[in-house]
């Protein structure tokens, strides 16, 4: 270990940083001078998340540009891309609702060969970022409430709907750890009071956007997925749950008939 990165393990271990060594090997990598090297710990330091720190997160082999502001990808939806790709492998559209980076479109349109790619947010700032992850990949990013931003033209042809919609409930926001709570928007976080207000939403219209065989998913926590099946069974999909201990994830599947 060089002077340099022990002194920046030393420095992120007192700031009580867990996974200082790996941490401190990812600023290494991604700092191009030492200025840079100590602009990056300090900034992690604060308590900003090591993603925002770096400027990137690794998701699904990808590397996904992120910024303050713009909701940082989690690995555990890693498996509701797997999850879409077995059930499409011919996918010719493929729509990112609520978005975020655009990693999961981005994610997609990499293992799917280039379909035809649409994401959308509410958020400008995830707009701007998205519309940089999705370029290498022709996609397309709308600025809009859900389907609103949409345009009318994909409707009854996308194959592939992933809504990566926010799903924690209003009272557990403030449990969140601070990374997410402080420096990610909370229109990106506020499920409503059960945490599944935009679930209902997107399953009440993914009908009407879904080619027939077209597909559905969204990710909820271990307890909501339940009441999410039914939600999803109601607007008239088969519906299934698919479950990945490992990862700590749980994606609802809903599929036109």
């Amino acid at each position: 270990m060089t002077p340099l990165s022990a002194s920046v393990v030393a420095t992120l271990r007192s700031a009580g940083c867990v996974f200082a060594e790996d941490e401190a090997e990812l600023i290494l990598s991604t700092a191009r001078t030492p200025d840079e090297v100590t602009a990056m710990v300090d900034r992690r330091v604060t308590g900003l998340p090591l993603e925002h720190v770096l400027g990137w997160a690794e998701f699904h082999g990808l590397r996904i540009g992120v910024e303050p502001g713009v909701f940082v990808p989690r690995r555990r939806t890693e498996f509701l891309v797997d999850q879409a790709v077995a059930l499409a492998k011919n996918a010719s559209v493929v729509v990112d609702l609520c978005c975020g980076s655009g990693a999961v479109g981005a994610a997609l349109a990499a293992a799917l060969g280039g379909p035809e790619l649409h994401a959308a947010d509410v958020e400008p700032a995830a707009v701007r970022c998205a519309r940089r992850n999705v370029a290498p990949f022709g996609g397309l990013v709308h600025e809009g409430d859900l389907f609103a931003a949409l345009p009318d033209t994909l409707r009854g042809r996308v194959d592939v709907l992933a809504a990566n919609v926010p799903y924690v409930p209003t009272e557990e926001v403030g449990l969140l750890p601070s990374e997410a709570r402080d420096h990610e928007p909370l229109v990106a976080l506020d499920g409503g009071a059960d945490g599944l207000d935009l679930v209902r939403r997107v399953a009440a219209e993914a009908s009407r956007w879904l080619a027939p065989g077209g597909c559905l998913l969204v990710e909820t926590s271990e307890h909501q997925a339940p009441l999410a099946v039914e939600t999803f069974a109601r607007s008239g999909l088969i519906t299934r749950l698919e479950v990945s201990r490992e990862m700590y994830a749980n994606v609802v599947i809903g599929i036109r008939p």
